[in-house]
Order: C-alpha cells, then sequence, then structure tokens
C-alpha cells in the first residue's frame, strides 16, 4: 500500500488551554509531530499534509487551510485540492489520537491492505460499537466525491461513502480530549 498522512490540527483546543496539536508529548516534540513521526517510521517515503496550524515541529510540512467548521468540512476542502502525490490511501489523523504507536499502524496498515486491496472502500474502525473514520484509511480516489459532498457531519459523510467497518479494540483508537484524559494517558505511558 502506497500510503499518505493528512492530519488534522485544525482544532481550537479550548478544553486542553491550547490547541491539542501543539501540546507537548512525553516522548518529545509535539503531540502532531509524534503522530507524523509514527506515520514517517511506517511509510518513510510517504507524503505528509498538514490540514490546519503548522506543527512547530515540523514548520516544512506543507500545511493546508482548514476552514474552521469541523473535520467534514475541512475534509470537502482538502479532497477539491489537487492530490501532492500518488498513494493509494490517507491515513486520516486528528492529533489527539496520540495512542498510535509504529507496531499499532503497521498493523493496521496490514488489516487495511488485505480488508481493501482494490482501494474500493474507507476502511474504519468500529471501536466500542462506534464507527471511527478519523484514523481510518481513506482511499486517494474518494476525492471527487468528498469534494461534491454537502454533509458537515463527519458520521454522515463517512457513512454515505463506501467503507469497511473493521472491529477494533486498541487503545489507538481513543481520544485525548480533556485534561483528565491527558494525565491519564500520560501515565500509561510512564
Amino acid at each position: 500500500m502506497k500510503a499518505g498522512l493528512l492530519l488534522l490540527s485544525g482544532g481550537s483546543g479550548t478544553r486542553m488551554g491550547a490547541p491539542k496539536h501543539a501540546l507537548a508529548h512525553p516522548g518529545g516534540g509535539s503531540w502532531g509531530g509524534h503522530l507524523v513521526r509514527v506515520f514517517a517510521t511506517v511509510f518513510p517515503n510517504g507524503p505528509v499534509q498538514v490540514l490546519g496550524d503548522p506543527l512547530p515541529d515540523h514548520p516544512d510540512l506543507p500545511c493546508l487551510e482548514d476552514p474552521r467548521e469541523g473535520p467534514a468540512v475541512a475534509l470537502r476542502t482538502w479532497a477539491g485540492l489537487e492530490s501532492p502525490a500518488q498513494v493509494d490511501h490517507w491515513w486520516i489523523v486528528a492529533c489527539d489520537q496520540v495512542r498510535w504507536t509504529p507496531q499499532r499502524l503497521r498493523a493496521w496498515a496490514r488489516v487495511g491492505e488485505a480488508s481493501d486491496p482494490r482501494s474500493s472502500f474507507w476502511v474504519m474502525a468500529l471501536h466500542g460499537g462506534h464507527l471511527q473514520p478519523l484514523g481510518g484509511w481513506l482511499p486517494d480516489g474518494f476525492r471527487p466525491q468528498l469534494a461534491a459532498s454537502t454533509e458537515r457531519s463527519l458520521h454522515a459523510l463517512a457513512s454515505r461513502l463506501p467503507h469497511l467497518a473493521i472491529q477494533s479494540d486498541g487503545a489507538e483508537w481513543l481520544d485525548v480530549d480533556t485534561p483528565g484524559e491527558r494525565q491519564v494517558w500520560e501515565r500509561e505511558l510512564s
């Protein structure tokens, strides 16, 4: 699978007191930078795009404007732009999904490739009974359908496109959205 990373970094981070993409990661760098490192470990030559604000530890990465109307509108806007590289799938991930590790991403990539070898579906996790579009594998060929959509809800957008829901119970699907969740996650790391 030839993969690219689309990192969503446009959230305001009001519950965390600062934008999540720029928060300090216990392993070094920022939360957004951690996800870039995870992706680059598994896909060293894969293109990376940041949709939203630039990362403090990766200011050289291409940064696209986020209209600040939620992830569905951000994805629709991104999809209307020309694709920067030949990729089969984009790993669409938000900066609060900081539990990803190279091992977990490598395993998820194998699941995605085995489940959708022809890049015909948005491969998403079904975690705790909930569909998880973020963290999923979005075929590059879906860009025209995304760009033409008028959906403002990420789940409605994902549900209307051909998709596969793969049962996955890993902790990587748990967002870190509040200071309390951040403390729990940081304790897990130590």
